[in-house]
């Protein structure tokens, strides 16, 4: 095992031990972990994409459209779409497909919107393929596309 890494575990514990409320373990740490985070940091500060909220709120307001005139068509409640606007907020993937047929995005915009909240659209998923067909078709009427899903066999959005 790193001698470092023992010899932060042993400041550690001692740091515990003496009862300090604010532990500031970056004291211990070696010169090569320090390091490490710095490209850490600097690597996720690089790459990191809009939030999905981030990016939601551009594709409404490149629609020209407000707010509840999205979540309206997309069959969700204000109180809801509060919810989808706080940044701690998972979406399911049926409620980004509603947003996005909603936006009328492209399907383009809509992987990114779904990547965004951590989905994609599989090709071996037939809902996924469906929404995709549509998407490409340009059907974003919902009620359209849940009786294309109903036709397949498949549980509306």
């Amino acid at each position: 095992m790193d001698t470092n890494f023992l010899r932060e575990l042993e400041a550690f514990i001692e740091f515990q031990q003496n009862n300090l409320v604010h532990a500031d373990y970056s004291l211990y740490k070696s010169a090569d972990i320090l390091e490490a985070e710095v490209e850490l940091e600097s690597f996720i500060k690089t790459n990191r994409k809009a939030s999905f909220q981030e990016l939601l709120l551009s594709f409404i307001d490149e629609s020209g459209a407000t707010d509840p005139e999205i979540y309206k068509k997309a069959g969700l409640d204000r109180k809801h779409f509060s919810k989808i606007r706080k940044p701690t907020y998972q979406p399911s993937k049926p409620t980004v497909l509603l947003l996005i047929l909603a936006l009328e995005l492209s399907l383009e915009e809509a992987e990114e919107l779904l990547q965004a909240a951590g989905f994609a659209l599989s090709d071996s998923d037939i809902t996924d393929l469906v929404i995709q067909y549509c998407l490409d078709k340009a059907v974003y009427d919902i009620d359209e596309v849940n009786i294309a899903l109903e036709h397949v066999g498949l549980r509306p959005l």
